[in-house]
């Protein structure tokens, strides 16, 4: 049996979990509420505050799902409860970012600046000039959104320039071979 999905997720205090028809699940907590509709295969029980994933059978496919169901249960009740982030940093001379209101602007040596808007879920700090923090309840959309704004000027390998994860290494490579 799966390892991951034979475990069972613990509801801590303070977050609200409800299972409806076709393995709807909606999780409500205090950094918000996230819903997700689960595979109708799997099985589903909460028993006061744990929650248990089960399988019908033991088909390849069937284990996958029963670990994926069960990890992804659990980043929802984390993201409601801690929250996730990912935090970018900025290389470069003159690459820099600023926030104002609800808008993040990133000057990364094109012609014109580029702009992300925060939304209901995604929220942006910029702690200095050289630093964006992305957060969010749900696990996927701040990786996505990090992905988005790093794709706007990815790092590159002969100087470093561009925007990178903070844990990311970039391989350097030497550059012109002099005579």
């Amino acid at each position: 049996m799966s390892r991951i999905g034979r475990e069972p997720v613990n509801i801590p205090a303070g977050v609200d979990f409800s299972i409806a028809d076709g393995n709807v699940v909606t999780v409500k907590g205090p950094l918000g509420t996230l819903c997700e509709t689960f595979s109708p295969a799997m099985t589903l029980t909460k028993d006061g505050s744990v929650v248990t994933v089960a399988r019908p059978n033991d088909e390849k496919e069937m284990r996958a799902i029963h670990g994926l169901t069960r990890a992804l249960i659990h980043n929802m009740v984390v993201g409601v409860t801690e929250g996730y982030s990912k935090k970018l940093i900025i290389n470069g001379v003159g690459y820099r970012a600023e926030k104002s209101g609800k808008t993040l602007t990133l000057k990364l040596g094109y012609s014109h600046d580029v702009i992300f808007e925060e939304s209901d879920d995604v929220k942006f700090e910029v702690p200095d000039a050289n630093t964006v923090i992305v957060k969010s309840p749900s696990k996927q959309k701040c990786g996505q959104v990090a992905a988005q704004i790093r794709e706007k000027r990815p790092p590159e390998p002969y100087l470093g320039k561009g925007i990178k994860y903070e844990n990311e290494h970039i391989r350097r490579k030497a550059g012109k071979a002099g005579k």
